[in-house]
C-alpha cells in the first residue's frame, strides 16, 4: 500500500510537458543547424502541433531563436550553464576523475591548493590502504616536503619562490627530508621541468607520493592532484613508470573539462 502510494504520488509530481519540453531542448542542441516544425515533430515523437506549442514557448523566453522555417537553440542556455559552472567548484568535477585514479591502483588521489607555506587538502579519495597520517578535506600540510607542495611551489613566480625559500620554516620530518634551501630549491625547478614531482619519505617514513599540477586557461598553477602510498606498495621508478601516465590523463581532463 505504501509503494502503491510512494508510486501515484511520484506520478502526480511529475511534469510531463516539461519533461517533454526538455526532450525538445536537447534535440535542438543535436541539430545546430536548425530544425523545422515537421523534422522536430518527427525526431521528438509529437504532433505537430504540441511540436510548435514547445518551439515557440522556448522562442518567447529566449530560449530558442526561430529564422524562416528553422529553429534553433539560443545563447541564454549558455548563459544558464555558465552561471551553473561559475558556482560550482572545481572539486565537483574533478572527483569522478580522481575516483577512477584511486581505484585503479587501489590507493588514494588528494587534491590541494598552496596557502602561504602550507598545502590544504580540497578534495580527496581514499584509497583501501590505511596510512598513518589523517588526511581530509582541510588538512594543511607543509608544501616543502610534499608532492602536491612541490608542484605549486613550481609554479609560483621567481619573486614568490625567492621570498617562500628565504622565509618558509623547513624542519626535518624524517631522515630524508630535504631542508637545505639551495637543495630544495633546484628540487622545486625540477619539478617545475618534468612537470611532476615525486616526494619519497621525506613526510613521514613509509610514505610516498607523486604529484601533477592542474593549470588554468592562462598556464597558471591553480592546485595540484597526487597518488599517495605505502613506500612498501609502489617502488620510486614504478611510480613514474605506472602512476604518472595516469595522473597525467586525470589532468588533462580536468583541465580540458573545466578550462578550455
Amino acid at each position: 500500500m505504501e509503494a502503491a502510494a510512494d508510486d501515484e504520488a511520484g506520478s502526480r509530481d511529475h511534469v510531463g510537458s516539461l519533461e517533454r519540453g526538455l526532450t525538445v531542448m536537447e534535440i535542438l542542441a543535436r541539430h545546430p543547424e536548425g530544425m523545422t516544425l515537421t523534422e522536430m515533430a518527427e525526431e521528438a515523437g509529437l504532433t505537430r502541433a504540441g511540436a510548435r506549442r514547445f518551439l515557440l514557448t522556448l522562442t518567447a523566453t529566449g530560449y530558442a531563436t526561430h529564422s524562416g522555417r528553422l529553429f534553433s537553440l539560443s545563447p541564454r542556455l549558455l548563459t544558464v550553464a555558465r552561471t551553473w559552472l561559475g558556482g560550482a567548484s572545481l572539486w565537483t568535477f574533478a572527483a569522478p576523475v580522481m575516483r577512477e585514479v584511486a581505484a585503479r591502483f587501489d590507493e588514494a588521489c588528494n587534491a590541494a591548493v598552496l596557502s602561504g607555506e602550507d598545502v590544504v587538502y580540497v578534495a580527496r579519495i581514499p584509497g583501501r590502504r590505511i596510512l598513518s597520517v589523517a588526511l581530509d578535506v582541510g588538512t594543511r600540510l607543509p608544501a616543502y616536503c610534499t608532492s602536491m607542495g612541490r608542484v605549486l611551489l613550481s609554479g609560483l613566480a621567481p619573486d614568490e619562490l625567492k621570498t617562500f625559500l628565504g622565509e618558509a620554516r623547513i624542519e626535518r620530518r624524517t631522515p630524508k627530508t630535504v631542508t637545505g634551501r639551495a637543495a630544495l630549491g633546484m628540487a622545486i625547478d625540477q619539478a617545475r621541468a618534468d612537470g611532476f614531482a615525486i616526494v619519497d619519505e621525506e613526510l613521514e617514513l613509509g610514505l610516498r607520493s607523486i604529484a601533477v599540477p592542474i593549470k588554468d586557461r592562462a598556464g597558471r598553477t591553480v592546485a595540484a592532484i597526487n597518488v599517495s602510498t605505502q613506500s612498501a606498495r609502489f617502488e620510486v621508478d614504478a611510480m613514474e613508470r605506472d602512476v604518472l601516465p595516469a595522473l597525467r590523463t586525470a589532468k588533462q581532463r580536468v583541465e580540458e573539462f573545466f578550462f578550455v
